[in-house]
């Protein structure tokens, strides 16, 4: 039995992708071939790769933002196909470019999404709360957020696609621009997330923080996934593991 298997009868699965096959035109290669694996209940799951591995598409295929040829993609008992309303409720996405809308307050953004979830009043407020004690966005939520920094357009984003409290969080990218201060409250944040019970899928170049906060890794190469990782057993079995130089090593195979 691999471990995989046995977290899987201690953990609910919450994310299932079996053979994920896209590409953008006929004419295209395949984005992303054959990508499979799981994620259960508590976990910190990481996408590495080089850039135009395949980790954005493959997340914006699990989000549900774009169509896949062949596979299956299941979030938390829910067809992400057949199912779209009820799996994408189970979810909340920080995509790599950040996109909200810029016409609106951070305020009025963050009410914009939690009415698309149906959160009700108390509980945004509640949950806002919460927030804004990890991101610090301050009396800026009641500014347009055209004029926010470029990290502070990430922190209303990712505040915008917690306020349901998901039970899964996918983020692209996501420590790219945030200061020091947030980027240690964020890795916090996830570490305490995921212990009540959610799940959590990120991809990033920046290894040290792979390793830091993930439990497993799934290494994407040239749209194939080439390997999974335990880091957490990796690193208890030898603590002098060089993540770095496996990564680098892997990359240089054709």
């Amino acid at each position: 039995m691999t471990d995989n298997q046995s977290e899987a009868q201690e953990r609910r699965e919450v994310v299932r992708i079996r053979g994920l096959n896209k590409r953008y035109n006929k004419k295209s290669d395949w984005a992303v071939t054959d990508v499979s694996f799981t994620c259960y209940e508590g976990e910190i799951v990481g996408l590495l790769g080089h850039n135009g591995a395949g980790k954005s598409t493959t997340l914006k295929c699990l989000e549900g933002m774009i169509p896949y040829e062949q596979g299956e993609i299941n979030i938390a008992g829910y067809d992400i196909k057949k199912n779209p309303e009820e799996a994408k409720a189970q979810m909340g996405f920080v995509t790599d470019n950040h996109a909200t809308f810029i016409k609106m307050t951070g305020m009025q953004y963050i009410n914009f999404m939690a009415d698309v979830y149906e959160v009700p009043t108390d509980v945004r407020v509640k949950r806002l709360g919460e927030l804004e004690e990890v991101f610090q966005l301050g009396d800026a939520i009641e500014n347009l957020i055209s004029s926010y920094s470029h990290g502070m357009r990430q922190k209303i984003c990712m505040m915008g696609s917690l306020i349901h409290h998901p039970k899964l969080w996918i983020l692209d990218e996501p420590m790219t621009g945030l200061d020091p201060r947030t980027m240690r409250a964020v890795q916090e944040f996830m570490h305490s997330y995921a212990a009540e019970g959610n799940t959590i899928i990120f991809s990033s170049h920046a290894l040290g923080t792979v390793a830091k906060l993930c439990d497993r890794v799934v290494l994407i190469r040239k749209g194939r996934q080439v390997d999974e990782l335990n880091v957490k057993k990796i690193y208890e079995e030898n603590p002098e593991f060089d993540f770095e130089e496996y990564f680098l090593k892997n990359e240089q195979k054709n």
